[in-house]
């Protein structure tokens, strides 16, 4: 079977079913220039959903795994990619190359390989983009893209000289301008020079998903403890289940649209049992909102009951005081709306200063068991270990006694 050749601007059909998508530089490698191979999932509008519509090293297989990052290694990355199952509101895959920091332009390499393969492993399509001349340092190298029922493949090689965040911002990501380096002041001769920090990467593409193959981190004990640590849940508010548009919290800044008042409404809360023996819960019901400044040094920010806070429900934990606490239960349960969690669309982020956001998704349960103990914190030696649960249960009674907690819990209302 021969493959179709394509220069920009050139598409070509591809069958609907398993896909091989192969980027290909030439060199593969540079001296002291780091590429990184991404794809981006896009609507009809060439915009990202939000966060699982990005595909990179810091996370290969988002969302359901339509599109998953097989592998990836110096100038040379290959996705897999699976038409049949990508998400209905999905009409467009851009596949890029960014340079790190902007060390270098595209005009470095000879050429740009994008080679689309079959089920069957065959080559079905291959472009090569000349890079000679290139200024810019980051790139769309080309595009699956669905038109009129059918789905083709598109070579692009449209640059953005800004590299990384003018090509985020493309796809409706906002992202923050990295923090400049400290100066550097030269000693005296024969002391040294000290270096100056290395500049972050505009944005952060390191957010961790802890699920049933990776349940558990543990982050290391800090004299100074684990400063604010912020619990927040999110979720689709549509009581129609349809997907609505919400603000998320994670990797990139999370700034992904707007949302609509809908009928689901969640509620985040926690169980706590401190090193001297007191246990208790800081949740809406009951008004037991806590107080991040003083004992229990847990707070609640307020309570959504309308659907109309995009970020969703935040909960603080005052992490100088992690010595304070033995361990924290983090539930989320359905306050109103349908009693499904796949409908929720619900979702976790644990966020730790100076450390990967954890992200824990609660799209599995019983339709009939609207509490789920999310994530158990706990005090080990004074690490932080953070342990998924997603376990589901009747209510705050069954979870209770499935943890050894031992609170007596009555009837409430907010």
């Amino acid at each position: 079977m021969s493959s179709v050749s394509l220069v920009a601007g050139a598409n070509a059909p591809v069958p609907k079913e398993a896909l091989t998508i192969e980027v290909l530089l030439n060199p593969q490698q540079l001296s002291g220039v780091e590429v990184d191979i991404s794809a981006f999932l896009l609507t009809a509008s060439g915009k990202v959903r939000g966060d699982d519509d990005m595909v990179f090293y810091g996370q290969p297989r988002p969302g359901n795994g339509a599109v998953a990052l097989k592998t990836s290694s110096a100038g040379r990355a290959e996705f897999e990619v699976n038409l049949t199952t990508l998400p209905s509101t999905i009409e467009k895959i851009a596949f890029t190359a960014t340079i790190y920091e902007n060390r270098q332009t595209f005009g470095a390499f000879q050429a740009l390989t994008v080679t689309v393969k079959n089920a069957a492993q065959q080559a079905v399509i291959d472009s090569n983009l000349p890079a000679n001349g290139m200024k810019e340092s980051a790139l769309i190298l080309g595009e699956l893209y669905l038109r009129q029922g059918q789905w083709k493949y598109r070579a692009v090689g449209q640059g953005f000289a800004g590299g990384l965040k003018p090509l985020a911002e493309h796809f409706g990501i906002e992202v923050s301008d990295p923090a400049p380096s400290p100066a550097v002041t030269p000693k005296a001769a024969p002391a040294p020079v000290p270096q100056p920090a290395p500049v972050p990467k505009p944005i952060s593409l390191t957010k961790i998903t802890l699920d049933k193959s990776k349940p558990t981190v543990s982050l290391d004990k800090k004299p100074e403890g684990f400063g604010e640590i912020k619990i927040n849940l999110n979720w689709n508010r549509d009581n129609a289940g349809q997907p609505a548009p919400k603000k998320s919290g994670g990797l990139l800044g999370g700034l992904f649209g707007g949302s609509r008042s809908g009928g689901i409404d969640l509620d985040v809360g926690c169980l706590y049992e401190l090193q001297n023996g007191t246990v208790s819960a800081i949740q809406a019901l009951g008004n037991r909102f806590g107080s991040f400044n003083h004992d229990p040094y847990i707070e609640l920010q307020g309570d959504d009951r309308t659907g109309a806070i995009t970020e969703g429900e935040w909960l603080r934990i005052n992490g100088k005081h992690w010595t304070h606490f033995k361990r924290i239960l983090i539930y989320a349960f359905i306050y109103e709306g349908v009693p499904n969690w796949a409908q929720t669309d619900g979702v976790v982020t644990i966020y730790v200063p100076n450390e990967a956001p954890l992200e824990i998704r609660l799209t599995e349960g019983s339709s009939s068991l609207g509490m789920c103990a999310t994530v158990l914190l706990e005090n080990i030696n004074g690490a932080l270990k953070v342990n998924r649960e997603v376990r589901y249960f009747r209510g705050h009674q069954d979870m209770d006694k499935a943890y050894h907690w031992g609170l007596r819990w009555t009837s409430g209302s907010k």
